[in-house]
């Protein structure tokens, strides 16, 4: 499993790197794992929107399962991958480089004080297995 150490994460497996007042989310390598073969991504955002900390803005389907995708942040969308849509198993390959979902400019920089760091994340999947 991959960890990357640049990144915050949520206890529902998501991510986000900031850089310069910019979130890029994403679902973890453990996540991507759990779920095995993604074949199907729905991101029901659009650039321009508010979202905010803990809104439901997707859904990766597997062949194993479904799971709704939350936001670990608020902010105002700017970005959309919408490159994932035709090819959601990129995920699979690069949740943290080509598999990111959204970018926002973060409006709540506290929210991330709330969020994991990559050795208490790592720990808490250990956990879950």
């Amino acid at each position: 499993m991959n960890y990357p150490s640049d990144l915050m994460y949520t206890k529902k497996d998501e991510w986000v790197r900031v850089e310069d007042g910019v979130g890029t989310i994403g679902v973890s390598d453990f996540a991507q794992d759990q779920l095995s073969d993604i074949v199907y991504l729905e991101i029901n955002l659009k650039v321009g929107s508010e979202a905010k900390k803990g809104e439901i803005f997707g859904t990766v389907e597997s062949v194993k399962a479904a799971s709704d995708i939350y936001l670990p942040v608020s902010g105002k969308i700017i970005e959309i991958n919408d490159a994932l849509m035709d090819t959601p198993e990129v995920i699979n390959h690069d949740p943290y480089g080509e598999g990111w979902m959204v970018k926002l400019k973060l409006t709540e920089d506290k929210e991330l004080e709330e969020l994991m760091d990559a050795t208490t994340y790592e720990s808490d999947t250990q956990e879950r297995g």
